[in-house]
């Protein structure tokens, strides 16, 4: 494994390193590497015959070096079981956003399994750890808010009762997601709801922000806003 640490450092930027350590509080071992080159490297050694032998010996001593474990997953050709089988061993390892969101992203194994990945990612939405929790919610925003599981997605994110501070915003950003998608029934979960102050707020705040929400309705929003 030492060939793959060798050729992380040559992909090395030290502007981006410098960057994305600032978006990253508390992860001290980036290398730098952008999610682009790093993607094209995980297409590498995913195409390659010892793609399985890279993750039984990899390590984790760099953000990168996690960050391709999860990114193999989600493209070496593999069975769904196969696949569990790694991510149980892999999600233990997340403990930051940026690779648990670029993970998730890339796990489009997801859109032809959905009840099988559905009943996968629940205990984790149920789990105590907080980057276990995001792993689920965040799997929960980017393959399930469709006409078919809406209210499925509405009653667990409503559900979600963590403090951590990556838990939260994960939960904000997918209801935020839900409204633009879904106004009519995340409206009704916005106007009754279990959500702490924060999360709550944030939701609207991203509902606020989007591109995708016309003036009228932002208005309506931020008459919402709880006081804290």
């Amino acid at each position: 494994m030492q060939e793959i640490i060798n050729k992380l450092f040559e992909l090395q930027d030290l502007k981006y390193q410098e960057f994305h350590s600032a978006l990253c509080p508390g992860t001290n071992n980036i290398i730098g590497v952008r999610v682009p080159v790093l993607r094209g490297l995980a297409k590498e050694i995913a195409k390659s015959s010892d793609w399985s032998e890279f993750l039984r010996q990899a390590k984790n001593d760099y953000y990168e070096q996690i960050m391709l474990q999860g990114m193999v997953i989600g493209l070496a050709k593999m069975e769904i079981e196969e696949r569990f089988y790694y991510l149980k061993k892999f999600i233990p390892k997340i403990d930051n956003w940026a690779v648990c969101d670029v993970t998730c992203a890339g796990l489009k194994f997801t859109n032809k399994h959905l009840e099988q990945v559905w009943d996968f990612i629940i205990p984790y939405i149920n789990s105590q750890k907080e980057f276990e929790v995001r792993f689920g919610v965040v799997m929960l925003l980017d393959f399930y808010i469709t006409p078919n599981y809406i209210e499925r997605v509405l009653e667990i994110v409503n559900q979600v009762k963590h403090e951590g501070y990556y838990v939260k915003m994960a939960i904000a950003w997918a209801i935020s997601i839900c409204y633009i998608k879904f106004p009519k029934e995340t409206m009704r979960l916005l106007q009754n709801n279990n959500l702490d102050i924060f999360t709550y707020n944030k939701a609207l705040q991203k509902i606020i922000e989007s591109y995708r929400v016309s003036e009228e309705k932002k208005e309506i929003i931020r008459a919402m806003k709880r006081k804290e």
